[in-house]
């Protein structure tokens, strides 16, 4: 199911047909960066259907296939309250039958001429994105508007997707991890709308009905909030045409994206959360503060910091708690930026007895970093490294639709993929420095420990108040 928060770099909304790491996230490794290279980025053009869907194509070939990606701001963000999960449940069902189509005749009609399909929702978003053989683009575009225009939601389909839902979140109870991200969600974000997990909680879902799912559709789904990004082998023109005639007649949703307060302070700052899980023998820990939205101004300044600091295996922190204390396996922090808002976090484990200790070195190399930036040399191995990464998102017509959805959703501009290298190597040491005091919790963090709570409360004295909540809380 698709949990909150993979532990990775942000990427696109979760596939909602399978289960997906939780909320906070884990950075990847920094290996050696690939070779640097010109970034080619296909010409935007843009159409408007008459139902008032946006549409963005871009020609790319040699390849004869097509990716399409129909992006709606409909995410977790929007589900209603009591309702945590709905928009991920939607989304699950929306293949699962429409007014001319069984589950099992688009399964067929997207595997019989070699295309792929898939769900996802995000905090911010509900995609369904779908690639195929440029021949069949249009027949599947076809598909794509049915499973949005006229799904039919099915009463046993409700409720096996229920099932199967309750029954994952019992099995969470078994990923410590799991359960430490979902506790830091809500330490952080409290009852803002970035507050909860994507697919909600036992508590919720339990609650959902076909009238649920079928209201959500009517009042969250339409094309005034939705946008087609169409990539690959296929004429534009082409493009605008099928995308009026897939999508003709759409209506509903409502008619401007809802509004997203921001986030001026962590709920949780200060304070310390301690999941008890009696029969642990290590320490999931968690330490979370204020970040910044999409598009922010800080970002590439707080991405370069951020790599230095605990983006991969070179990092400081990776240096220092697990290289020369043997405290852990695997740490790193990580800015996670959504539409409206963001949150600068930690996220590692250790054994039970030295569950103070990580937190205490830790918090000693973010507070070095606040207080004196990184050095030059640190910066130029980010700059190279991030440089030298980045045109793999330009490599597939997948990823170059999901950046230019991620573009136009957030106001990057359209020069973003082309000018991010340069400006990232235009960071300066004292723009660095400058986010880092902004950033690396110059207000005590929000602290979160799941382990034995009997051995680690004591440990935590000093850190802020301790609440104490058994692990089913997260279920």
């Amino acid at each position: 199911m698709a949990s909150r928060k993979s532990l990775t770099p942000k990427s696109s909304p979760r596939p909602a047909a399978k289960k997906a790491p939780s909320r906070a996230k884990k950075p990847a490794a920094t290996k050696a960066a690939p070779t640097s290279r010109p970034l080619v980025f296909p010409e935007l053009h843009d159409s408007t259907t008459s139902s008032g869907l946006k549409v963005v194509s871009a020609e790319r070939g040699p390849l004869p296939m097509v990716s399409m990606r129909l992006v709606i701001r409909a995410g977790s963000s929007t589900d209603p309250k009591g309702k945590h999960g709905i928009a991920d449940f939607a989304a699950r069902l929306l293949r699962r039958g429409t007014r001319r189509m069984t589950a099992e005749a688009i399964d067929e009609a997207v595997e019989f001429v070699g295309a792929s399909l898939g769900v996802g929702v995000g905090e911010d978003t509900l995609s369904v994105a779908i690639t195929t053989p440029a021949e069949h683009f249009a027949q599947m575009l076809e598909v794509m508007g049915q499973l949005v225009m006229e799904p039919t939601f099915p009463e046993s389909e409700v409720a096996d997707a229920r099932e199967r839902a309750l029954a994952q979140f019992a099995n969470d109870l078994d990923e410590p991890s799991v359960i430490a991200d979902r506790a830091l969600v809500r330490a952080l974000w409290g009852d803002h709308p970035y507050g909860h997990d994507v697919s909600g909680s036992t508590k919720t879902v339990s609650t959902f009905t076909r009238e649920d799912v079928v209201r959500f559709h009517q009042e969250r789904l339409g094309p005034k909030v939705a946008m087609l990004v169409v990539v690959g082998s296929v004429d534009p023109k082409k493009v605008a045409q099928a995308a009026e005639k897939a999508f003709a007649g759409w209506s509903g949703g409502p008619d401007a994206p809802m509004v997203i307060p921001a986030l001026n302070r962590v709920v949780g700052a200060g304070r310390v959360v301690v999941v008890d899980k009696p029969d642990q023998t290590q320490s999931q820990v968690r330490l979370g503060g204020p970040g910044y939205r999409m598009g922010h101004e800080d970002y590439f300044p707080s991405t370069a910091m951020n790599i230095a600091l605990g983006g991969g295996f070179t990092s400081r922190l990776m240096n220092e708690v697990r290289v020369n204390r043997g405290l852990t396996y695997s740490i790193g922090c990580w800015f996670d930026a959504m539409h409206a808002a963001g949150i600068f976090a930690l996220s590692t484990f250790t054994k039970t007895e030295s569950t103070r200790e990580i937190i205490d070195v830790s918090l000693g190399e973010i507070t070095k970093v606040r207080d004196s930036g990184i050095k030059p040399g640190e910066l130029r191995d980010a700059q190279t490294y991030m440089s030298g990464l980045y045109p793999l998102r330009t490599e597939t017509n997948e990823s170059i639709a999901h950046s230019i959805a991620d573009i136009r959703l957030n106001g990057l501009g359209d020069d973003w993929v082309v000018e991010f290298r340069d400006r990232l190597r235009a960071v300066t040491p004292k723009q660095v420095l400058a986010v880092a005091r902004k950033y690396c919790f110059a207000e005590s963090p929000a602290v979160v420990v799941l382990g034995k709570a009997d051995a680690v409360k004591k440990q935590l004295r000093g850190l802020g108040p301790i609440t104490v909540v058994p692990a089913s809380e997260y279920e």
